[in-house]
């Protein structure tokens, strides 16, 4: 889904939003599924790193620690953690369910997602 190694970045690629920007849905389901799509990559990222050589106890956690410092604003940690954990969780749920691992979920299965949820 992304074309750069810096989640930092806007990890959606142009492609990515193109394609959902094309999907025959409603602004808002779009929107789920952009918000669902950026955090699931951000989690792949993560996912990756964990995989390294590096132990960290709790990767999501200090990946939202280390954005919040950009802004100096400890509140933004904390709720933005909140809402990766619950995403993760939910992607997690949908993913066991489909049969997948939440790393291959794809545009299409997040766009599943969305659906069941309207």
């Amino acid at each position: 889904m992304s074309n750069t190694r810096d989640p930092l970045s806007n990890p959606l690629n142009i492609e990515t939003i193109k394609e959902i920007d094309n999907l025959d849905l409603p602004i808002m389901q779009k929107h789920h599924v952009r918000i669902l799509a950026h955090c699931l990559q951000i989690l792949k990222t993560l996912s990756e790193d964990e995989n390294s050589e590096e132990c960290i106890q709790n990767p999501l956690r200090q990946w939202c620690d280390k954005q919040s410092k950009k802004f100096d604003d400890k509140k933004f940690s904390d709720l933005f953690y909140e809402q990766l954990e619950l995403t993760a969780e939910k992607l997690t749920i949908f993913s066991r369910r489909i049969g997948k691992n939440f790393v291959d979920l794809e545009i299409d299965d997040l766009v599943r997602l969305v659906k069941q949820n309207y």
